[in-house]
């Protein structure tokens, strides 16, 4: 979290610079993204299981949340660093990896956050990032 908030300016300029957005429309759109990642930093108490015994004779429920291994993300061009973080925060938070493919139109934003991400600790090839167009798209689709 804190090194987003570090780099607002910096990410909002690789926005502003890429895509046309004000400044200030561009912090907004980091910040709409950070409120995502607050809560990704606490969602350990919401992913547990659960267990419910005797809720009738010799009958007990068990729920397990398990990771579902590798995900993808498509970002889309108009939002280049709120959607990316709706989307890796929380993926790896709970257990998985992930391939993100930013827009061929403005990957400096995820990119930054990509590096951002490792800076914090996380472990190299948890986050992957891809870049292409239509056929990239559709390799990760298939």
């Amino acid at each position: 979290q804190q090194l987003i908030r570090d780099h607002t300016d910096e990410l909002a300029h690789s926005i502003t610079v890429e895509q046309g957005k004000t400044l200030a429309d561009a912090k907004g759109d980091v910040f709409r993204g950070l409120e995502v990642v607050e809560s990704a930093c606490f969602i350990g108490n919401n992913i547990m299981g659960e267990t419910q015994e005797n809720l009738s004779r010799g009958l007990d429920t068990y729920t397990y949340r398990q990771p579902l291994g590798v995900t993808a993300g498509i970002c889309p061009f108009n939002f280049p660093a709120m959607i990316p973080l709706w989307m890796f925060p929380v993926a790896t938070a709970l257990g998985n990896t992930m391939v993100m493919k930013p827009s061929e139109k403005d990957p400096g934003a995820a990119m930054l956050l990509a590096k951002l991400a490792q800076e914090a600790g996380l472990p190299d090839g948890v986050l992957q990032i891809i870049h292409g167009g239509v056929d990239t798209v559709n390799f990760l689709c298939d």
